[in-house]
């Protein structure tokens, strides 16, 4: 499908909620479906997904709305997780290890490789079948294994020189948990930021508002 190379980062948000929403109706059995049904499933007006998909090219056909396996399939090479990234992890502590742990990195488009961590009682553990490695075969491993991305679980403090040694490894991509700010020092490298505690308070925002 043709793309358009100027698409708001605000459609490209909601595509992951497509391909999950759209991975649900596969796996109970639903072959095609409106974007007026989908509307009311997602809270989204029909035409606000037909223009988002329209974005990528023509996938429904109208009067007969969308087919669900393909869809889903031309949304999930969209997002590119039909190729796997070599991905690293830093920081084995809570947050590393609930990461680690919980995502499935594969149906995401990530082959986690290795996690690092400098605390010596993590060294050799592992967490879903993926070794803890000292920070010390950082340079060696991402330069074996061609590593594109890593996930940052790492405090502020010691974020700045493990992205710039990263970066010089041939790192491009950041999932960033840590709250340095990968994007004003490095303008030019690809960053998704994960600040939960920003979440949390816009949730408090919402239920404020609503009282």
């Amino acid at each position: 499908m043709a793309k358009d190379e100027h698409i708001s980062m605000s459609v490209v948000r909601r595509l992951p909620r497509y391909y999950r929403f759209l991975y649900d109706l596969k796996e109970n059995g639903i072959v095609r479906i409106s974007s007026r049904e989908l509307s009311q499933r997602m809270g989204l007006t029909a035409s606000q997904i037909r223009q988002d998909l329209n974005c990528f090219g023509g996938f429904g056909q109208q009067g007969y709305g969308y087919i669900v396996e393909q869809l889903y399939t031309e949304i999930g090479h969209i997002l590119g997780v039909d190729v796997l990234t070599p991905t690293i992890l830093l920081g084995a502590g809570n947050m590393g290890h609930a990461v680690a742990n919980h995502m499935d990195f594969e149906q995401r488009g990530i082959r986690l490789i290795s996690i690092f961590d400098n605390n010596p009682a993590l060294i050799g553990q592992k967490i879903q079948d993926v070794e803890i490695n000292p920070i010390e075969k950082l340079d060696e491993i991402c330069t074996e294994n061609k590593i594109e991305a890593a996930i940052l679980c790492i405090p502020n403090e010691v974020a700045s020189q493990v992205v710039e040694r990263l970066i010089k490894l041939g790192v491009r991509g950041f999932w960033n948990f840590s709250h340095y700010d990968i994007s004003y020092n490095h303008p030019g490298v690809l960053v998704e930021n994960v600040h939960l505690g920003d979440s949390l308070m816009t949730l408090s925002y919402k239920l404020n508002e609503n009282r």
